[in-house]
């Protein structure tokens, strides 16, 4: 009995112990309003700046060759697009979304085609009202790639809820363009 009563004892004293164990708050101190600057390695920052080429894709036929150039100026970025098509120039925003992904548009560059968004057309009640709104339709302008380690991603095409083709040179759904 005796021993029942140390290890209840022991017990009691172990939970009080603990329970009065509570965080002490944290005192913030003044820290002094010098001015301390962050010194940068441009050696290890990334550069978005540089050509971008497309790789041929073993087994496939289809001819794909597409090159961009991002310069940074003063005022931003510019681009080159090289197609076997054309050659387009304009300028060009580097930007990071909600999600941390980097993104550049290249501004200026027509989409080839749109038919939109198929989700609109619900109210239609006739093939004929549709093609009055296909019409309508405004061809978007701007291309956006995303960017990650050397790499642009341009998705080319969306599906039949949603049509359209940015480039029409190259049949891939996503063109990679890779730092040369």
């Amino acid at each position: 009995m005796n021993s029942i009563f140390k290890i209840t004892a022991a017990l009691l004293i172990g939970i009080l112990i603990s329970c009065n164990n509570k965080p002490k708050p944290v005192v913030e101190k003044e820290v002094s309003k010098t001015n301390i600057s962050l010194q940068t390695n441009n050696k290890n920052e990334e550069s978005v700046e540089g050509v971008y080429e497309t790789q041929s894709e073993p087994g496939s036929s289809s001819d794909c060759k597409i090159s961009v150039e991002i310069i940074k100026t003063k005022n931003g970025y510019t681009y080159f697009l090289k197609t076997k098509l054309r050659k387009l120039k304009g300028k060009a925003t580097f930007s990071t979304n909600e999600s941390g992904e980097k993104i550049i548009v290249l501004k200026g560059i027509e989409w080839d085609e749109y038919e939109g968004d198929i989700s609109r057309e619900e109210g239609n009640d006739s093939i004929a009202e549709s093609e009055t709104d296909s019409k309508q339709l405004e061809i978007p302008v701007g291309i956006g790639a995303s960017y990650a380690t050397d790499t642009l991603t341009i998705q080319n095409y969306g599906n039949a809820m949603n049509s359209y083709t940015k480039i029409s040179e190259c049949g891939r759904k996503y063109i990679q363009l890779i730092k040369r």
